[in-house]
């Protein structure tokens, strides 16, 4: 008697947008997986056809995520090979995939992870910010006290962020920190790539009339001994002349708290009506 079918889950990257960037191990996993759990069916049918791939496709996405996760687990443990991918990239980097792939684990199921394509790291390396130490976030906080305690991280940091908030995002960067190095980074391996590298003050003012299109992924430099105490300095003492107070005046108050320079904190924030 032959023994069972052993069935698997395949975490399976995809090009983040250059379809030539898929992996020989990747084909032959979409070709023989027993289904494909996709992000969007519509995006992997795409890639699929053009590489003459028949596999059946099934919805994955946060929406369904934990009703599609037990049925593929199911099949799993019925032999099934399972494909996971997501829209473009590595599966469960900001995409879905961490529940399914948490309960096979529990389910003691082979999970075979492929390496492959992703935008972070890409994005890193034609940065040329650092690369020894760094840092993915996902998508950068919106708060701005929040966003001032990851800027106090001495590594690289890589952030996806939304095109329609970038600018906003490059705008209160420049606030905290005008000097820190950065990169926009966008449409990676497509036709359209871009990298912007420079301050985040000359980021925030290329970007501050035309938003960018497309996928966009955000690095920025590690912060450097006191930038982040200063930017912390610099924004107290605009929220203080926000609620009335005379710049010169707050200045002193938040030099003598931090230690900062008044006369440096006063030029870096004072306004003709100071």
């Amino acid at each position: 008697m032959s023994a069972a079918k052993q069935g698997r889950l395949i975490v399976c990257p995809t090009p983040i947008g250059n379809l030539e960037d898929i992996t020989l191990r990747a084909l032959e996993a979409l070709r023989s997986a027993d289904v494909i759990a996709c992000e969007d069916t519509r995006t992997t049918k795409v890639l699929l056809d053009r590489y003459e791939i028949k596999t059946p496709r099934m919805r994955y996405d946060e929406h369904v995520e934990r009703r599609a996760a037990a049925q593929l687990i199911r099949r799993i443990i019925g032999g099934e090979s399972v494909a996971l991918v997501s829209d473009a990239g590595t599966p469960l980097v900001s995409d879905p995939g961490f529940v399914l792939v948490g309960l096979a684990i529990s389910e003691g199921i082979e999970v075979d992870v492929l390496p492959g394509p992703s935008a972070v790291l890409v994005a890193l390396l034609a940065s040329g910010l650092p690369a020894e130490r760094w840092s993915f976030v996902g998508f950068l906080p919106r708060k701005r006290g929040e966003l001032l305690e990851l800027l106090e991280c001495d590594q690289t940091i890589v952030a996806f962020e939304s095109p329609r908030r970038a600018a906003a995002s490059l705008k209160l960067l420049a606030e905290l920190d005008p000097e820190r190095p950065a990169a926009l980074c966008r449409e990676l391996t497509k036709r359209f790539e871009e990298v912007q590298r420079g301050s985040a003050a000359e980021l925030a003012e290329r970007f501050a009339e035309a938003a960018p299109r497309g996928e966009v992924v955000l690095v920025i430099g590690a912060a450097q001994s006191g930038s982040a105490d200063r930017a912390a300095a610099e924004a107290a003492l605009r929220e203080l002349v926000e609620a009335g107070a005379k710049t010169r005046a707050a200045a002193t108050a938040v030099s003598r708290l931090t230690g900062i320079s008044a006369n440096e904190l006063y030029r870096a924030v004072a306004t003709p009506n100071s």
